[in-house]
């Protein structure tokens, strides 16, 4: 098909929605409605409307009142189509296999539309063990899963899931600087293992499935429980290192790296 049959089919309201989210993809801190417009060789009055059609569809976000960057919409989407669902179908032997080994229960976590969304869970294969729904949406604060899911992200990243979490779950906590702190030494660590904030007894132990850029596609997690009658159950430590090893296999059997961020 030559340029002529191509323009024949140009929808030039959707090109100009396209060029936008495309120039913003690639800037850090945003930019104007005219700077926009600048980069793109067009009149800024040109970008109103789309901008704002953007905005409120949540593809892109306002910074400090003039400023438009891309939010993290797109991101949440893709997790539903092809690295997400490799993972989801992935998952399920590898996490029962988890539970057998480490006589506990387990769960796979992704960031979705501004949720923390448990799409996998294992029963342990003993009597006891700690579980959740499919479907369920966590804290992105307080779990071990939401802590992985922010530390292996960016700060300017951080912050738009964060606000994009606040705007559709809950009101935003008080952060002290000693939380992003956390968040830096979980990412040089390569797991989580934090008290449960909902349950006593139960240490969460957190690990990322990182995609080919280092950042978090899912955060696979083992409530952990000390099982007094099974002696021969792995320790906490033990049990670490079977969930790295885990993750680290689930991402490569779906076709991702490893390979964490700086």
């Amino acid at each position: 098909m030559d340029s002529e049959d191509n323009d024949r089919y140009r929808a030039p309201a959707l090109d100009k929605g396209l060029d936008i989210i495309e120039l913003l993809s690639g800037i850090e801190g945003g930019l104007t409605q005219a700077e926009i417009a600048k980069r793109l060789g067009k009149n800024a009055n040109e970008f109103y409307r789309m901008l704002d059609r953007l905005v409120r569809r949540g593809y892109v976000t306002r910074l400090d009142g003039d400023r438009y960057s891309l939010s993290l919409k797109l991101f949440g989407l893709a997790q539903l189509i092809a690295p997400v669902r490799r993972l989801a179908s992935y998952a399920t032997p590898l996490m029962r296999a988890l539970a057998d080994a480490t006589r506990q229960a387990n769960q796979l976590v992704v960031f979705d539309r501004g949720a923390a969304v448990v799409i996998a869970q294992q029963e342990a294969p003993g009597y006891w063990g700690i579980s959740i729904r499919v479907g369920s949406h966590i804290s992105l604060y307080n779990t071990g899963s939401g802590h992985i899911l922010l530390a292996f992200h960016s700060p300017d990243e951080r912050a738009m899931m964060m606000q994009e979490y606040e705007g559709s779950a809950e009101a935003a906590p008080e952060l002290k600087p000693e939380f992003f702190t956390r968040l830096d030494q979980i990412r040089e660590r390569g797991y989580e293992m934090m008290p449960s904030s909902q349950t006593a007894g139960v240490v969460n132990l957190s690990a990322p499935i990182l995609g080919p850029d280092g950042r978090a596609i899912a955060a696979l997690t083992v409530p952990y429980i000390t099982l007094i009658n099974t002696p021969d159950a792995p320790d906490m430590s033990e049990t670490i290192q079977l969930l790295l090893a885990t993750s680290h296999k689930l991402a490569h059997q779906v076709g991702l790296d490893i390979t964490p961020i700086a």
